[in-house]
């Protein structure tokens, strides 16, 4: 046997073993193991090629179950309570007969890289629940907070069964486009006497957001809360419609007492119809793949580009040049991509 022949047959020995480890995931995932699934989203984070192989393999095998599910992205600025909201919010939807992913996006500190991914220990009573799975994940480098691998992700927790997907960011901070994206539904969490509300809210995100919830509207609060619900009304009819025609609606709600969640849950309810009657819903998702495609391809193509070794070590010397002020970054900038090019 000669050497390409031998290579041929490690190569195909190899492809075996890793759709078997695939083929018996995904076969674990749907029939409900949740640690198939935790499995399953570690291979898709991981930066190893072996596992990624893998990881591509599940996703292709997952992809014809996925979709079956209403998504919704969750945003707010730090100290909102969105958290003790999707528990609450959880809580709801499962008495209702619902299975719900909680994909949970943590800061990464620019500094160390680390993450806290504490979500489960603030969602206590939803992480114990049978049919309530939590992920949390480090945002990275991702704009917006999104892990890069929560659209893979999303796929697989459909495909676990799980109908109900919310995807929680890091907060308005960063831009939201990138959750905006991959849901269907996107609900943007205010909170009332903090200051002036419409002022400290960036226009994008209040033109993104599908529905609108106040939240701590309870004690002394809610006044407060429904004066801002007010304003918030007010504020919502200066912007353009949307392309399906859908209102958003302006709700007060309180994570500590439950009162008015179920009002917001039926906002969702009444979007989700409106949207599939309109076609807009399915449209959206169709859009959405398209985008994910583009995306996916920008960050593969950066990654090429920062792994290639000739180009990192050339890059390392642009950025000396740089420093020292002995070239622009603009011109730094496109001699490496003229480099990459060359590859």
């Amino acid at each position: 046997m000669n050497e390409q022949k031998v290579n041929d047959w490690l190569a195909s020995r190899k492809q075996l073993r890793e759709n078997r480890n695939a083929v018996s995931l995904f076969e674990a995932l749907r029939s409900g193991n949740r640690t198939a699934l935790s499995s399953s989203i570690t291979l898709l984070e991981s930066s190893l090629e072996k596992d990624r192989e893998i990881a591509t393999a599940i996703i292709r095998l997952c992809l014809p179950f996925s979709g079956n599910s209403v998504r919704i992205g969750i945003t707010g600025v730090p100290g909102v309570g969105k958290s003790s909201f999707i528990e609450r919010f959880g809580m709801e939807l499962i008495h209702e007969g619902k299975r719900i992913a909680v994909l949970a996006i943590d800061p990464t500190s620019e500094r160390t890289g680390g993450s806290i991914l504490g979500d489960k220990t603030r969602m206590q009573q939803l992480s114990q629940e049978e049919n309530a799975f939590i992920r949390p994940s480090a945002a990275g480098n991702t704009l917006g907070g999104v892990a890069r691998k929560t659209r893979e992700t999303i796929i697989l927790c459909e495909a676990a069964g799980y109908d109900t997907i919310l995807v929680e960011t890091v907060g308005v901070g960063q831009s939201e486009t990138m959750v905006h994206s991959m849901v269907d539904f996107f609900l943007l969490l205010l909170l009332a006497g903090a200051g002036d509300e419409l002022q400290g809210i960036k226009r994008g995100i209040m033109e993104m957001a599908d529905g609108l919830a106040v939240t701590k509207a309870d004690g002394e609060n809610d006044q407060r809360a429904k004066l801002a619900q007010r304003e918030l009304k007010n504020a919502i009819h200066l912007f353009p419609p949307t392309a399906s025609g859908w209102i958003p609606e302006v709700h007060t709600c309180s994570s500590v007492t439950g009162e008015r969640i179920d009002a917001v849950r039926n906002m969702i309810h009444r979007f989700e119809e409106h949207a599939k009657i309109k076609g807009s819903f399915l449209q959206n998702r169709k859009d959405q793949d398209r985008n994910w495609m583009h995306e996916t391809l920008r960050s593969l193509l950066l990654e090429g580009l920062y792994l290639n070794p000739a180009i990192h070590q050339r890059t390392l010397e642009m950025e000396e040049a740089v420093r020292q002020g002995n070239i622009s970054a603009f011109e730094a900038a496109e001699f490496i991509y003229d480099l990459y090019k060359k590859q």
